[in-house]
């Protein structure tokens, strides 16, 4: 039975490592399935999703794969960064669901540095079937589930939503360290 579902970590919880071993399961078995990302996620190229542990395939960007969908089967369509997709490219993502029979799996943050929800995955929150975090811990040992952005080595609480940059730029933190700004013990 097809499914959307929404599997979200902080920074550095190998989300897009994840997301590239699954769609290498679902081509192993011989099953068809196409890498999404949105428009706006342009850091290693336009057309490329790649993993911080050097994984990488190629992908289309979601905005325009559902723009020219025209009911081509696929077994499973992963969207990487789907916390950047509007909230209607999601409710398309559930059309591949409910009217095609696609399982659609997403990968994402949940929240920006602020602790504040990305509007995707409000979308993704309301709409998925399931709902699965991928851990990952700060640095004292405990959950991480905050995404704290740095600039010269302090926490930032002011700026953009989105902001694209990897460890240069975020660190995931437990609840106490987010609210302590703490990024170093």
């Amino acid at each position: 039975m097809a499914k959307l579902i929404f599997r979200y970590g902080a920074m550095g919880s190998s989300k897009t490592a994840n997301a590239l071993m699954v769609r290498y399961n679902y081509v192993e078995k011989g099953k068809k399935v196409v890498l999404l990302k949105p428009k706006c996620e342009d850091r290693d190229g336009a057309k490329i999703i790649k993993s911080r542990i050097g994984l990488q395939e190629s992908c289309e960007f979601a905005e325009n794969f559902l723009e020219s969908y025209s009911g081509e089967h696929y077994d499973c369509v992963i969207v990487d960064e789907a916390q950047f997709l509007a909230p209607e490219v999601i409710d398309k993502l559930s059309d591949l669901v409910d009217i095609h029979g696609i399982t659609v799996i997403c990968y994402g943050l949940r929240t920006d540095f602020r602790s504040e929800l990305f509007p995707g995955s409000k979308r993704l929150m309301e709409f998925a079937d399931d709902i699965e975090e991928i851990k990952t811990i700060c640095w004292c040992g405990k959950r991480a589930h905050f995404n704290a952005r740095i600039l010269n080595g302090q926490i930032v609480t002011e700026g953009e939503q989105v902001q694209l940059g990897g460890n240069e730029s975020y660190t995931a933190l437990c609840r106490k360290h987010y609210k302590e700004r703490k990024i170093t013990p």
